[in-house]
């Protein structure tokens, strides 16, 4: 760093903040320091930074299923967001499984990563305890709070409501719902916003007409499967989220169900190929994008301005009306 300070003619600590991005640097002066950069092919020795900060330059994004296109574009979206910050993404995935939830903040923590932006499934609020122990800044992604941390987190009641009103004004009375494991840490708030929403609309939601499983296509083909054997079949579905339903889609189509001729149905999320798959998906819109940058705000928050108190966001979500209902 000395030496591309020396060439381009300023600090070592100008060099610094051109590389980090802590601190706004003239655009005359961060074209010198690049050049300078270029021509004497320097670049940060990423492990000799970490010993001497005590904290690397990753942040760890633990998701559920990183198949799932919803959680690409909050990857995607954090990755932005960060990294003119200097600070890098690291995608992890757990299969929703306890065990690689745990595993992977005990890994964030042994690799003295710089913050960690979690979707927890089955992990408990003191599973948390490690990481808080250790100093690294955690923003949880969830519907529900899991202690005292950052916390992104659904506003969905209007957007819940005006999908019942869709439903409704479809002459739908009978609904019903594949929702997610009943194992899951947080329990299942979007089926238990609906069931409340759907009284006011006289729709009740009995315990015989949900149906639980993963958050998977497969579950989605199996819920739907269920839920059409039985005696009184219900003319709506409402899935957890968009996987579900085009599993589902996938099951109606095989048994000869015309969606929306004889089942209604709705996703959440409006994951990337809610507007592709035919019929359209009519669907609660999360923003995957609104999620990843109020997550990357409230890291680096935490990293740069040594805020205490933790914070909550409220993401608004949005009824999308299309083919399906």
């Amino acid at each position: 760093m000395a030496d591309v300070a020396r060439v381009a003619g300023v600090s070592s600590a100008t060099v610094s903040y051109v590389l980090s991005g802590k601190r706004p640097v003239a655009p005359e002066t961060r074209a010198a320091v690049e050049s300078a950069i270029s021509d004497l092919g320097f670049s940060v020795n990423a492990t000799a930074r970490s010993l001497r900060t005590g904290r690397s330059s990753l942040v760890a994004l633990i998701v559920s299923d990183i198949a799932n296109p919803f959680f690409a574009q909050l990857a995607a979206t954090l990755q932005e967001e960060l990294r003119g910050l200097g600070l890098h993404v690291v995608v992890c995935s757990t299969w929703a499984r306890r065990d690689e939830e745990r595993a992977l903040l005990a890994e964030a923590v042994q690799q003295r990563f710089a913050g960690v932006v979690i979707t927890p499934f089955r992990l408990r609020p003191q599973d948390f305890q490690l990481i808080a122990d250790a100093g690294i800044p955690v923003v949880v992604s969830a519907d529900v709070s899991f202690g005292p941390l950052d916390l992104v987190t659904p506003d969905a009641r209007a957007a819940t409501r005006s999908a019942l009103e869709r439903v409704a004004s479809a002459q739908r009375r009978r609904i019903a719902v594949i929702a997610g494991p009943r194992d899951a840490t947080g329990g299942d708030p979007r089926l238990e916003l609906l069931r409340s929403l759907a009284l006011q609309y006289g729709m009740p939601l009995p315990h015989e007409l949900v149906v639980r499983g993963e958050h998977t296509r497969q579950a989605g083909a199996a819920g739907f499967e269920e839920l059409m054997s039985r005696p009184h079949r219900p003319d709506a579905v409402f899935c957890s989220n968009d996987v579900i339903a085009v599993g589902a889609m996938d099951k109606a189509h095989e048994m000869g169900i015309d969606i929306p001729g004889d089942v209604a149905l709705v996703g959440h999320d409006d994951a990337s190929f809610a507007s592709l798959v035919r019929p359209r998906l009519t669907t609660i819109r999360y923003p995957a994008a609104d999620v990843g940058r109020a997550a990357a705000r409230l890291l680096t928050e935490r990293l740069h301005g040594g805020r205490d108190v933790h914070r909550t966001v409220r993401i608004k979500a949005e009824f999308v009306a299309r083919a399906t209902v």
